[in-house]
């Protein structure tokens, strides 16, 4: 298959990432698209390595897609369950990433309305066969090859733990900053970095927010950082520590920091659940496993009763998180040999080649 509408969203959040890094392997493959960008935007802002000519490839399959798309071209929506119910020609095959572990009836319903869905994670596949979706299989992302070891020296003498990713229920955010500043907070010998910013709220909003986790004490050796713009910086951000504490999320899709950091030889502790376990394991990673399961309802993002997005997220208690703190210590300094395995493992040629694939069976 050489031709295809796709539809996906270009721009810095993690489907943005998925979408840039696919687009770019089809480009290599000299593929005819389509592209239908969601939100009918553009945003180059967070690729400051891209390519001109990719870059001038992807404006003119936007500008020119009505008079590049034919009817029998399939289409490749990547984008959430919500909204994917919309369709450009009649074959159309979704990619999607989804957390939870209760399907509702319209998710189902959206799911049958595909030809094929392709999940993420061995996890959403299987919550959805259960619930009888057959038309589904999983599909693993790959490593995005703009991010690259710096080999620099960032914080000497002090073992750097770092915490990435949208502040947030679901993500353990507001516990993981408690129990590290219970274990670590204003020994110095340690540092934790956050970049834990949430376009979704309000600076307000998300000053009180951490006021709350920090219960009003101020801590020298913990540092909250602004949105990074750009992959650049979060590439220092990532090279810049030695563990990384995005793992402890309670439920994934697929975990882009974490996963990230441990492709660039890192140590990332992490839960042994949902789509960690595509890829993370006992030899790669600090694996924990989780104390149960809690609901993931958070009144934001996640809301009891609602059409989407049902069910539970996994639970790790205060002192296990430390103690897994305490057992990433041994780690610091060792270059993730492991980890590193996981760029040649998982790549986004590979991803792409697999859903062409599913397309053409």
């Amino acid at each position: 298959m050489q031709n295809i509408i796709f539809r996906g969203p270009v721009n810095s959040l993690s489907f943005g990432n998925v979408t840039y890094n696919l687009l770019r392997e089809m480009y290599r493959k000299q593929m005819n698209v389509a592209i239908f960008p969601i939100g009918d935007n553009l945003s180059f802002e967070a690729y400051d390595k891209i390519d001109e000519e990719f870059k001038n490839w992807v404006v003119s399959s936007v500008q020119n897609r009505f008079h590049i798309a034919k009817k029998d071209w399939p289409t490749l929506t990547q984008w959430h369950l919500n909204g994917a119910e919309l369709r450009i020609s009649p074959r159309q095959y979704l990619y999607t990433f989804y957390e939870v572990d209760q399907p509702t009836l319209i998710e189902k319903a959206i799911v049958d309305l595909q030809d094929k869905v392709i999940f993420s994670s061995k996890h959403a596949e299987s919550k959805f066969k259960s619930a009888g979706c057959h038309n589904t299989c999983s599909i693993p992302i790959g490593f995005d090859e703009d991010f690259v070891k710096t080999d620099k020296t960032y914080l000497p003498n002090k073992i750097h733990f770092g915490l990435m990713g949208k502040f947030e229920k679901r993500k353990n955010t507001s516990a993981i900053i408690k129990a590290w500043a219970k274990k670590y907070g204003n020994n110095y010998d340690y540092q934790l970095s956050c970049c834990i910013s949430n376009p979704f709220f309000k600076p307000e909003q998300m000053q009180q927010l951490l006021h709350q986790t920090l219960e009003g004490k101020s801590y020298g050796n913990i540092n909250f950082l602004p949105y990074l713009k750009t992959n650049s910086e979060v590439n220092e951000f990532l090279n810049a520590i030695d563990i990384d504490l995005t793992g402890l999320s309670g439920a994934e899709g697929w975990n882009l920091p974490a996963f990230n950091a441990t492709c660039l030889g890192k140590w990332s502790i992490v839960l042994n659940h949902t789509s960690h376990k595509d890829w993370a394991n006992n030899k790669n990673c600090i694996l924990v496993e989780p104390e149960g399961s809690t609901p993931i309802y958070d009144g934001s993002f996640f809301q009891e009763g609602q059409p989407f997005n049902q069910g539970n997220m996994n639970y790790i208690g205060e002192e296990k998180m430390i103690n897994a703190f305490e057992e990433s210590e041994s780690f610091c300094g060792k270059l993730n040999k492991n980890g590193v395995k996981l760029t040649k493992e998982f790549t986004y040629k590979d991803t792409l080649e697999k859903l062409i694939k599913q397309i053409d069976e």
